[in-house]
């Protein structure tokens, strides 16, 4: 894999915790709590928890670069934030844990797809910084294996109830997840972690505000003072959401944006363990073959660089 292990190693970090996050949202689910609020609840924690990080740290790279990158960050708020959250929590509703994170494991599949149409047809500084990736052998052949594992994990480890509207927007999460990864790298670089993070929060936040007309039971006392519901919403909002948005946005900015991303083919497996701790679900032979063909298909398809690549 290329890029300093320390990096690699807070991917894997951040993708364990993001893969808690489905049962986290789940159980918010079952206590009441609408998929909109859920986002709020957790946006607003991260944002005063940033602010309060940016008084401690200090000064910061770049504020402000004109309106164009204000448009950025709003499509960035959007896909990586409101748009992806909602249609992930929403899709917890009609499925289980389990399914929704191996529908938006495929993020790195369409990251992969889209970043190269985009290198390919794009100009400017988002086509020219992207990660140079070619479809090779070791990224066909390790997304193919990873998918066989999360199928295995999923279709076969676990009681599985399908919905179609529940699986489109998983795909749906996938998909605004693919198209965060395209620019927040760039945009990284240029405003550093901490402002880019920021401006990613503000925007999810102003851009959820419609979705929330229908979410006041969510915010009642009765609901919010659960050990429960607090507790989760304290872990997603300072933990999963302030300190690993923080964390992946470095990673994206050192690894590239294919290779970061690709580390989201582990979900399912921090999922299903977690799962089996709250939800009660059981690990299978056929989903421990699904972790393991999911591991070595992450370290295949991020060896896609190394050297030179045979087309298929």
């Amino acid at each position: 894999m290329s890029g300093k292990p320390i990096f690699h190693l807070l991917a894997l970090t951040v993708v364990a915790i993001w893969g808690v996050t489905f049962v986290c949202t789940k159980l918010l689910i079952g206590a009441g709590m609408a998929p909109a609020a859920i986002f709020f609840c957790r946006f607003v924690l991260a944002y005063a928890g940033i602010w309060a990080y940016t008084f401690v740290a200090g000064k910061e790279r770049k504020l402000w670069n004109g309106w164009k990158d204000e448009g950025i960050f709003l499509l960035l708020g959007l896909t990586g934030g409101s748009l992806y959250f909602l249609t992930e929590n929403t899709a917890l509703v009609h499925t289980q844990a389990s399914n929704a994170a191996f529908l938006v494991g495929t993020a790195p599949l369409w990251t992969a797809v889209l970043t190269l149409l985009y290198s390919r047809i794009g100009k400017g500084r988002f086509a020219d910084n992207l990660e140079k990736i070619r479809v090779g052998w070791p990224l066909v052949g390790g997304t193919l294996l990873a998918l066989f594992g999360m199928g295995l994990m999923v279709f076969e480890g676990t009681r599985i109830h399908l919905s179609a509207r529940g699986d489109l927007l998983a795909i749906g999460a996938a998909l605004c997840w693919a198209v965060y990864s395209l620019f927040m790298g760039e945009m990284t670089r240029e405003y550093g972690t901490l402002t880019a993070t920021r401006k990613v929060f503000i925007y999810g936040l102003l851009t959820i505000v419609p979705f929330l007309g229908g979410c006041k039971d969510s915010f009642s006392m009765d609901i919010l003072m659960q050990p429960a519901v607090w507790g989760n919403l304290l872990f997603l909002g300072l933990v999963a959401s302030l300190a690993c948005f923080l964390a992946w946005n470095l990673v994206m900015d050192r690894l590239g944006n294919v290779s970061s991303t690709n580390y989201v083919y582990l979900n399912p497996i921090f999922t299903l363990l977690s799962a089996m701790a709250f939800l009660g679900e059981r690990l299978t032979p056929a989903g421990a073959i699904g972790s393991a063909a999911i591991l070595l298909g992450v370290i295949w398809a991020g060896g896609r660089m190394n050297g030179p690549q045979k087309e298929p």
